[in-house]
């Protein structure tokens, strides 16, 4: 008998997930699967968290290692650095052309009561100062990914500028890169179980918020969502992968499914690493584009925060001008390169947006109730979009 593959088993516990948690509704199944499932979908969820920053360091450091020139990382990064604005841009625009367009359709809710408090968000130079650590330990401890990315670049580049003198360094890093990636593939190997944990819990508490006035603001973001993941990204395949998107898709199964649960790009970053490799991408690129679009690249959180700008703006009766509408895509391009790829970071970022265009934040806590189903679907569309561009860079550079 065939065994099962991974990606067999792991949308089998995401369907699972879905049904247990459908039946599990009300207050008695709620708390059951909190207090005895959730526990260990976050043990999942922490045991890859805590093997994120190893393999971020380390398989960036050897991706720029493996180049052996300074100006291929500089070229290699620029390109990835290009893919990503330019995407999180078209995200956006997708986002607020779709919500606008069926805006009409949005209820007009009582926002009496909905209160959030946001805090005041840093300016983009003080947010590029925060990249650069002050001390060697901090972006470990802190699990800071994108202090953690501008080590790891600098360790790599001091490899490749000592020659000879780093060789021992040079195999260290090799050496312990491989301890870390079997221990994420002992991590990875328990995502059916972590995933089964993780859904079911969410699917209970918000299965039927989803039918309430929130539903058609949710149905528009995943529509929008989808118009990116087999429109945008279809275009980019077929014209700069030459790839089928239905075998990118097929590959890229187990990640879709653990950033759906999971809904952290972060997290998912073992297996999307994983699988971009089995769609050809080489190391060195996965292990360089990929850590570094989890932090920077959100294509689906840009499209949410053009849904739900939109929508809050309709909520409060307001109209937003074409003017406030390229503010939106301006802000929450910049706001993505600054957030982490954690669970609950949009709403962080639609703060910034909203205060960009002179909306009331507190509209935020028109959302916060199924913000959780808003980020499982982001998460996918961020990801997706760094295997993308891990795909067509790697392309690139074979040419």
């Amino acid at each position: 008998m065939k065994k099962m593959s991974l990606t067999m088993k792991i949308v089998l516990g995401l369907i699972l997930g879905i049904v247990v948690g459908m039946l599990c509704q009300g207050e008695g199944g709620i708390n059951f699967l909190n207090t005895y499932i959730k526990p260990i979908g976050d043990i999942f969820l922490n045991l890859l968290k805590f093997i994120v920053v190893p393999i971020v360091l380390l398989s960036i450091i050897g991706g720029v290692v493996s180049m052996s020139d300074i100006k291929k990382v500089v070229n290699i990064g620029v390109r990835t650095l290009a893919f990503y604005l330019i995407t999180t841009c078209f995200a956006i625009f997708i986002g607020l052309v779709v919500a606008n367009f069926l805006k009409g359709f949005i209820p007009v809710i009582d926002t009496t009561g909905a209160e959030y408090t946001a805090t005041e968000p840093k300016h983009f130079m003080l947010v590029i100062a925060d990249f650069f650590p002050t001390n060697i330990i901090a972006p470990f401890y802190n699990a800071n990914i994108m202090q953690v990315i501008v080590v790891a670049l600098l360790v790599g580049a001091a490899i490749i500028i000592a020659g000879e003198k780093a060789d021992v360094f040079k195999s260290f890093v090799t050496s312990a890169n491989e301890v870390f990636m079997q221990i994420m593939e002992m991590i990875v190997s328990l995502s059916p179980i972590g995933v089964f944990c993780l859904i079911s819990p969410v699917i209970a508490k918000n299965g039927m918020q989803v039918v309430s006035s929130l539903g058609l603001v949710l149905l528009i973001a995943y529509l929008c969502y989808l118009i990116h993941m087999f429109g945008t990204y279809g275009v980019i395949l077929k014209f700069l992968g030459h790839e089928s998107l239905s075998d990118f898709y097929r590959e890229m199964a187990p990640a879709i499914a653990l950033a759906f649960s999971s809904a952290s790009s972060v997290g998912t970053l073992p297996v999307n690493i994983d699988c971009c490799e089995k769609l050809g991408v080489k190391r060195e690129i996965a292990s360089f584009v990929l850590p570094l679009g989890a932090t920077i690249n959100m294509d689906g959180t840009a499209i949410y925060q053009g849904v739900c700008t939109v929508f809050i703006a309709a909520c409060y009766g307001i109209t937003l001008t074409p003017m406030q509408m390229l503010t939106v895509i301006a802000t929450a391009t910049i706001a993505s390169i600054g957030t982490a790829g954690v669970p609950g970071a949009g709403v962080v970022m639609l703060a910034m947006v909203l205060q960009s265009v002179g909306l009331p934040v507190e509209g935020i806590a028109l959302v916060l109730g199924v913000d959780r189903l808003f980020d499982m679907g982001r998460t996918v569309v961020n990801i997706t979009g760094d295997a993308v561009c891990a795909y067509c860079v790697s392309k690139s550079v074979d040419k």
